[in-house]
């Protein structure tokens, strides 16, 4: 008999939650039967060659530019640029490098201020920023400390009207004047970050031991801390709280941390109108140098200890970093109160190491594949240089690079990413390479044929153990197609399943990717072969290499930094070079990261698709196939009940849907928590949109528009994420390996913002449409005003009237002999989904005799669901599932 619970089928919905659940093996086997997936078996692979680990080579700085410089103690590079380099001179002056690149590069004076800087010490002229928009502006800002009645001062200038390689002295522009009575820790760094404000480093005003007493106060001076402000006074934002110091230049962001305290360290403040609410961080001795990681916007900061211990941080929002309570992980003075809750260091050292801790970079740059997203840092004492990783309990993990003492700041090369150093002793500017020293470790191969991937490159047919497998969406690769292997040498490992996120693969797991590209667009079988790219599994996670094809038949090891080529592309308007990129082994790291599990598109809805595997066997969905071969330590979710990207021209697929695939395939690898973006919405797929920060979401920037969204409804102009779609540039998306616009991914985009989004409505603004009071308990997601037995929220999934009962959604269920047939509407963007259980009470699972496909509809339809019941007595139930 079949027993059907409706009002359970619509209540039993949990806020727009996914259902998804996982079936045992021996379940699905009883349902498809063995013979079926005997196509695929698993063989061990014994003739790949490549080593855990790629070889290592040792470090050295090589001196740049020719010539020294005048205490150089900061570099900097206007936003965009990527062929000059601006020295900060403690003197005073700023020098502009130019032609970088050039043996003999052009070397003029930027801007002389010595006149209003007191060299002395550790004071001087001491930061640099250029303004994001200074391509249009002319925007600098200098940070430095004056003679006669000593200044700590923030100052804007302007580049000359008439010559980009000058600075105007006289367009000074005064935004902070702060009085100071010790001519040391006076910090000084400046930075823009990705939210576009400027953040300002300052010490505790000197002598030892905070014996001004500024490093635990917010409604004194400018001291001890982090500023962040708003140099462009953007709309919404506040006037700064009186203060001798400051101006009315600026203003503060009204989401600061200590906008409106009243209290600080538990104890109440007798006059909140006195906090300096440009505070984004305090308890700093002497940050004297901070940057932000480019990938994921995190701020990295070394503080300059007393005594004993030198500390590096991320600066979080609010965070106190202890002193002068603590100094790092020490307890330095005083008994702190019941309130003071520090943030602790990333990393602290003592004595033994060094005694002044110089802040240094992230590595992003594409030539030193190991230190790729590690802090690299080091003592002005002792000359340590150091790169760190942090463990999983976030706390650093040092390895010394090299020795070289006098470094007092790191900057970078802007045409790669080059980590350079700033020895203010002898003035000279270095570069971080590679030494001459052989590397050691076992050599990569040299060649494809090396590798022992492919028994015949010409047909690319893989070695035994080496399996072939197939995506839903592919990531755009300028126009190239793609073919795909994996391997799992030891059959005696297996990868952890996951319905929508990543799996856990083993170490030793490799992965193959081979691109090639149409050079006749009038001709489909004009293909050139152009690389071959490998994704190596180890403990430390995962390196890349690639192999550029020379001919038809062989290719060779790209170097590490990468390399491109021009490709001749022939159309019917003529002949154009297609430039291609082969990423360099850093590069491959920015993609393939821990967050998105490493290999991209690996993974159940990428992968929720059938797969023929030759031998004239039938087509099997590569779930089931990749399960019965043995390569899952836990059984996988069947296909019906697991979700499946869709491309963009899938005319079956709602709008919205088509969208969450592309998103899911082209960014979620760094758009995710944890993930490397800056940007803060969420493009997994199992990400419900309504909570993924995509429909005119709020930006880290919004480039000074309140205007601007990540999409915004009927504004593709507005719609930042779809105005670096496409174009390319700085700001491009995907960041890395293109150099052409998806204009296909592009239209798709631009078709929803213009053409869905205005008709979407979320659960509140369904709310706000359908009572006149959307905060009245009538139209909470559980009540069910109009007494039809669909809650509110049902009613929102199913596109019905909350106040008809006539209008409710309809399930029914008829039987015929041993056939069971459920019926339901299944509304426009929504997937219906059936499950079933033996009593009641449950368990309820989805039921995996159907085909319905779990992906939205484009349009409102029927959907009709024939079921052979497997017990006696049998309960379905039907859900309706959102984007």
């Amino acid at each position: 008999m079949c027993g059907f619970d409706n009002s359970l089928a619509r209540d039993d919905f949990l806020a727009m939650k996914r259902v998804v659940v996982l079936w045992g093996r021996i379940f699905l086997l009883a349902i498809l039967g063995i013979s079926a997936f005997a196509q695929l078996t698993r063989v061990a692979n014994t003739t790949l060659q490549f080593p855990a680990n790629p070889p290592q080579r040792g470090y050295a700085l090589q001196q740049i530019f020719g010539r020294a410089f005048t205490a150089p103690v900061a570099l900097a590079t206007p936003p965009g640029e990527t062929n000059r380099i601006f020295v900060v001179e403690k003197v005073g002056t700023i020098t502009i490098v130019s032609n970088i690149a050039s043996a003999t590069p052009a070397i003029s004076t930027f801007l002389d201020i010595r006149t209003r800087v007191l060299n002395d010490g550790e004071q001087g002229l001491l930061g640099l920023a250029f303004h994001p928009n200074f391509a249009q502006n002319g925007y600098f800002f200098v940070f430095y400390t004056t003679p006669g009645t000593r200044y700590d001062r923030l100052a804007r200038y302007q580049v000359s009207a008439t010559n980009p390689n000058i600075g105007d002295p006289a367009s000074e522009l005064i935004l902070i004047n702060q009085p100071d009575e010790a001519v040391n820790h006076n910090a000084g760094d400046l930075h823009f970050g990705p939210d576009g404000y400027l953040y300002v480093s300052l010490g505790d005003e000197g002598n030892g031991g905070d014996s001004f007493q500024n490093s635990q106060r917010i409604n004194k001076d400018f001291f001890s801390g982090v500023l962040r402000i708003d140099v462009d006074k953007r709309p919404g934002n506040l006037a700064p709280n009186p203060h001798p110091a400051s101006s009315a230049n600026y203003s503060v962001p009204a989401d600061n941390p200590f906008v409106g305290a009243t209290s600080f360290n538990g104890i109440t403040l007798p006059d909140p109108t006195k906090v300096h609410t440009e505070f984004w961080a305090v308890g700093l001795r002497n940050p004297w140098r901070f940057s932000f990681d480019p990938a994921t916007g995190e701020l990295w900061l070394a503080d300059v200890g007393q005594d004993t211990r030198e500390e590096v941080d991320i600066i979080v929002k609010g965070g106190n970093y202890g002193w002068n309570y603590r100094e790092g992980t020490f307890p330095y003075t005083g008994t702190p109160p019941a309130g003071f809750k520090p943030t602790e260091p990333v990393y602290d050292y003592g004595r033994t190491d060094g005694f002044s801790v110089t802040g240094g970079r992230v590595y992003r740059g594409s030539k030193i594949s190991a230190l790729y997203g590690s802090y690299v840092f080091a003592d002005y004492g002792s000359g340590n240089v150091w790169s760190m990783r942090t463990n999983s309990a976030g706390k650093g993990v040092v390895t010394k690079l090299l020795t070289d003492s006098g470094i007092a700041a790191f900057g970078v090369d802007p045409s790669n990413g080059d980590l350079l150093v700033c020895d203010v002793a002898d003035g000279w500017i270095r570069r971080l390479t590679y030494s001459v020293t052989a590397p050691t470790g076992p050599a990569i191969p040299a060649t494809l044929a090396d590798t022992g991937a492919f028994s015949d490159p010409r047909t690319l047919s893989p070695f035994p153990g080496i399996v072939p497998y197939e995506i839903n969406v592919p990531f755009w690769s300028d126009g190239a197609t793609k073919q795909r292997w994996f391997s799992i040498p030891n059959v005696n490992s297996g990868m952890g399943f996951d319905p929508t996120n990543t799996w856990l693969t083993p170490t030793g797991t490799v992965w193959i990717k081979h691109f090639e590209i149409n050079t006749n667009l009038s001709d489909p079988t004009a293909v050139r072969r152009l690389e071959t790219r490998f994704l190596v599994r180890n403990t430390n996670g995962v390196y890349g290499v690639t192999y550029r094809w020379t001919n038809a038949t062989s290719a060779v090891l790209v170097p590490e930094e990468g390399m491109d080529e021009p490709i001749a592309i022939s159309s019917a308007a003529g002949v154009s070079a297609q430039v291609w990129h082969y990423p360099s082994r850093a590069e491959c790291l920015t993609c393939h990261n821990s967050a998105a599990g490493f290999a991209l598109g690996f993974n159940a809805p990428q992968m929720n698709r059938d797969m023929y595997y030759g031998f004239g066997t039938p087509t099997t969905n590569q779930l089931l196939a990749l399960a019965h071969a043995g390569y899952f330590t836990n059984g996988p979710v069947a296909p019906q009940a697991s979700l499946a990207l869709r491309t963009a021209d899938d005319a079956e697929t709602s709008l919205e849907w088509r969208v969450r695939s592309y998103l899911a395939a082209n960014c979620a690898q760094c758009h995710r928590p944890g993930g490397l973006a800056i940007a803060n919405f969420d493009a997994r797929i199992g990400t419900p949109t309504d909570f993924a920060n995509l429909l005119n979401g709020a930006l880290v920037d919004n480039l000074g528009d309140p205007a601007n969204k990540t999409l915004a409804t009927s504004s593709p102009e507005h719609s930042i994420m779809l105005q670096r779609m496409s174009t390319r540039g700085p700001k491009q998306m995907p960041p890395i390996a293109s150099n052409i616009p998806d204009q296909a991914g592009a239209n798709l985009l631009r078709d929803f913002v213009v053409n869905a989004m205005p008709s979407r409505l979320s659960f509140a603004q369904w709310q706000s449409a359908n009572f006149a009071d959307p905060s009245s308990p009538q139209a909470a997601p559980g009540a069910d005003p109009d007494s039809d037995g669909a809650s509110n929220l049902l009613e929102y999934l199913a596109t019905t009237d909350p106040l008809d009962p006539s209008a409710a959604w309809k399930i029914s269920a008829s039987a015929t002999g041993a056939l069971i047939k459920i019926e339901a509407v299944n509304p426009p963007n929504r997937a219906v989904i059936v499950e079933a259980a033996d009593s009641l009470a449950g368990p309820w699972t989805q039921d995996l005799q159907n085909n319905n496909p779990t992906f939205p509809a484009v349009l409102k339809r029927a959907t009709v669901f024939d079921l052979q019941p497997s017990s006696a007595t049998r309960y379905y139930r039907a859900r309706i599932m959102a984007p």
